[in-house]
């Protein structure tokens, strides 16, 4: 009979496992989408909707997904899920049109909707003080962008990239074999099972009417929305910037997406130990200033001199460019840990209801953004005009964190003063 600590950790080790595999699915069309945008010839604009499609219907099955996890248990859905994607992705080979290519993401996009199954499932084996380190090495699997980055690249040079999405539906159906046989039923949903007293969609939903939850939904918008967004258009913007080739594009967008998957189970220790909202407000500082510099186009000034022209040039080289999108991708590894270990601590019994509906907030940032990348690309005609709307994003969220600060600390003043007069 497997213990209960062994569950625990064969639980959380498939369930990160099985996520990674969703997100490289997910992630895909960053690198195929490249080479359907050659063979079609779509401008900017269309290429954002292609590699955002996918992300629409990831974001808004996130609340169901969490609602049906709380009711009937993560391994169940999980396992389900996982056989699902794998059908239109396999299929996504055999299109051949613009708007099949959007229809058939739409399918793929559900694997998207695994962060909400795995996060619910993985809080439900977990004490209150491991909360934070548990989703912190679950979002981990986050780093299924940067398998994609690696294996993608590889597959579309040696056999076509049609074969992409054949292997990655191949991969779905073991992993989820495998998974099925490494995981076991939550010991709450047991109960609650056994019982028949379920928890009423009334009550998984009565925490979204509080604006605090969609407050936590914008700051996971930046964190995750803007990591999903940039890991689909950082090699697109490679290749445009600084003349790489794809593969070369691909390898060197893992120092972004590698790193900042990889980092959030070290985001969910920093916000057991310091505090999820001192973690945020810090993530936002280091992405605030990182961005201001990367936003700054390539830029040649001419000073008219006495003795004649004088030229100046002002820009990030690919290595500054390379170092500061790390840091952006570090930090917002960090902060989507810190945003779900702050929701832990609001609605520790609606983690698939809240979660679900923080995450379908975060995956809108992550399917709007690239659009808002390629508009902004044709209407300004300048690459780094998607790091501007970030950084107009984190100002925002940095905006509403103080309001809110500033309005706890007044209501906890007003409860203070009467006892002291």
């Amino acid at each position: 009979m497997p213990s209960q600590q062994y569950k625990q950790w064969s639980v959380l080790t498939m369930n990160t496992l099985a996520f990674a595999c969703n997100f490289a699915v997910w992630t895909m069309f960053s690198i195929i989408g490249i080479r359907i945008k050659e063979e079609l010839g779509l401008s900017d604009t269309q290429f954002g909707v292609l590699v955002a499609t996918p992300i629409l219907t990831g974001s808004l099955t996130r609340l169901p997904l969490g609602i049906l996890t709380d009711r009937y248990g993560g391994r169940i859905v999980f396992f389900i899920h996982m056989l699902l994607v794998a059908i239109p992705t396999y299929g996504l080979a055999f299109a051949d049109q613009y708007w099949q290519y959007l229809v058939i993401g739409l399918f793929v996009g559900l694997a998207g909707g695994s962060f909400a199954i795995g996060i619910a499932y993985t809080s439900a084996w977990f004490e209150s003080n491991r909360q934070g380190t548990a989703m912190g090495i679950f979002g981990a699997g986050n780093a299924g962008a940067a398998i994609t980055n690696l294996v993608a690249p590889m597959i579309v040079v040696a056999f076509g990239w049609r074969m992409v999405p054949q292997v990655y539906s191949i991969a779905m159906v073991v992993m989820a074999v495998i998974f099925w046989f490494f995981t076991f039923p939550d010991p709450a949903q047991q109960k609650r099972a056994e019982s028949g007293e379920h928890l009423s969609l009334a009550h998984q939903l009565a925490p979204l009417k509080e604006l605090r939850v969609w407050r936590f939904g914008l700051y996971y918008y930046f964190v995750f929305g803007g990591f999903v967004a940039l890991a689909l258009w950082l090699p697109k913007y490679y290749v445009g910037e600084y003349q790489m080739d794809l593969k070369t594009a691909s390898l060197i967008t893992m120092c972004f997406t590698l790193p900042s998957g990889l980092i959030r189970a070290f985001g969910g220790w920093l916000s057991d130990k310091y505090g999820a909202r001192n973690v945020n407000w810090a993530v936002f500082w280091v992405c605030l200033v990182c961005l201001f510099v990367v936003s700054y186009p390539q830029t040649t000034y001419i000073v008219h001199g006495i003795s004649g022209d004088h030229r100046f040039a002002i820009g990030t080289n690919v290595w500054v460019f390379t170092s500061l999108v790390f840091v952006i991708g570090i930090a917002q590894g960090i902060g989507k840990a810190s945003v779900y270990r702050i929701i832990h601590d609001y609605y520790p019994d609606n983690m698939g209801s809240v979660g679900g509906m923080v995450g379908v907030i975060g995956g809108l940032g992550g399917f709007s953004l690239p659009i808002f990348f390629g508009i902004a690309s044709d209407l300004l005609d300048v690459r780094s005009s998607c790091f501007m709307l970030l950084f107009g994003v984190v100002g925002i969220c940095m905006i509403m964190m103080h309001i809110a600060i500033r309005n706890m600390r007044a209501a906890e003043g007003m409860d203070i003063q009467p006892h002291a007069t």
